[in-house]
């Protein structure tokens, strides 16, 4: 076989595949935006429908897709929002290649699912993602609270806002771990709320964590404003008057900038234990660099005690051996008369 038709083999097929995952990215798309049938879709694709929920998916991912739709229908209300009526277009993404095609999120490679809020559409990764992506459910749940706070507000709400908002009603201040995880906010001056935005949009990961974890201690703090009725009375003012220093003005009787102050120190108080262990941790590792050295010293002069005191009492009890060795010999040693004179 020639030459060239090895190698047009050996291009083919991933040229193919990458046009094949091409088209059925665009195609999926499409179907979401316009509600197109699934026939539409590529070969192999899926569909599951159940209330307002289209759930998309391929067969390795089927349990899970079934899952995500029983959750999306049980849980089909956000704390302090009204329920939604619009369609909702779930993608499972079969592969971590489709998942970014499909996202369109490279600049951002720790996220583990997308919401096109206007587009009424969810991109999460399959049963192939790994442990970081967190629990498929609550990352659903995260992304469909996106998708309903932009039905209620529209697109006036800041960025740190939204994800603290969506973090909160996915309950991901009931995770283990999930705010002490961020122990590098100990090591850093806390940043204003503008500020969530950018360390929000971080391609490092954990920058974009740190930034999650206040952004959702900001939504809590102002939930807990009004015990009784929590961010009702904010949402509506902010609905009403499309700012939320006026929604606080209206809702709280204090200024953003009110807010601000105080949730920062707060925050601060919230995490000096965290700073406290830290720089407890830190004292000790100082600690022990300097008696680390002492005691290996003392240990090596004790040592050379110990040495030369075997030494002394070798030579010791090698002189009493010798004179014990002597006496017994001149105990037992015949004892010689000299001569009588001669008469």
């Amino acid at each position: 076989m020639p030459r060239h038709a090895h190698d047009h083999r050996r291009w083919r097929g991933p040229v193919a595949r990458r046009l094949t995952r091409a088209c059925r990215a665009l195609l999926l798309v499409i179907a979401a935006l316009i509600g197109i049938p699934l026939g539409a879709a590529p070969p192999g694709a899926l569909r599951l429908d159940g209330s307002r929920f289209t759930v998309i998916h391929y067969a390795a991912d089927r349990m899970l897709a079934a899952a995500v739709l029983d959750a999306a229908i049980a849980r089909d209300t956000f704390p302090f929002l009204p329920r939604s009526s619009t369609r909702i277009v779930i993608m499972i993404a079969p592969d971590a290649a489709t998942f970014r095609e499909w996202a369109g999120r490279g600049d951002l490679p720790w996220a583990a699912a997308v919401a096109f809020v206007e587009q009424h559409r969810v991109v999460m990764q399959g049963s192939t993602a790994n442990a970081e992506a967190g629990h498929p459910l609550q990352v659903l749940r995260h992304e469909l609270a996106h998708v309903a706070l932009h039905d209620y507000l529209g697109g006036v709400t800041p960025r740190w806002f939204d994800e603290g908002y969506a973090s909160y009603a996915a309950g991901e201040e009931r995770t283990e771990g999930f705010l002490s995880a961020n122990a590098a906010l100990v090591f850093r001056r806390l940043p204003t709320l503008a500020a969530l935005d950018t360390m929000l949009a971080s391609p490092r990961g954990t920058e974009a964590r740190a930034g999650y974890a206040l952004a959702l201690r900001a939504v809590s703090d102002l939930a807990a404003i009004d015990r009784q009725r929590g961010l009702g009375p904010l949402l509506a003012a902010w609905k009403l008057r499309g700012s939320f220093d006026l929604a606080m003005r209206s809702a709280s009787a204090q200024t953003a900038e009110d807010f601000e102050t105080g949730w920062q120190r707060r925050t601060r108080w919230q995490f000096a234990f965290l700073a406290v262990a830290a720089n407890s941790a830190i004292g000790i590792l100082l600690l022990l660099g300097l008696l680390v050295p002492l005691y290996r010293t003392r240990r090596r002069k004790q040592r050379d005690r110990l040495a030369e005191m075997r030494r002394r009492e070798a030579i010791t009890e090698a002189a009493m051996r010798g004179a014990a060795l002597d006496a017994m010999l001149d105990a037992i040693r015949p004892v010689t008369t000299p001569p009588p004179p001669d008469a």
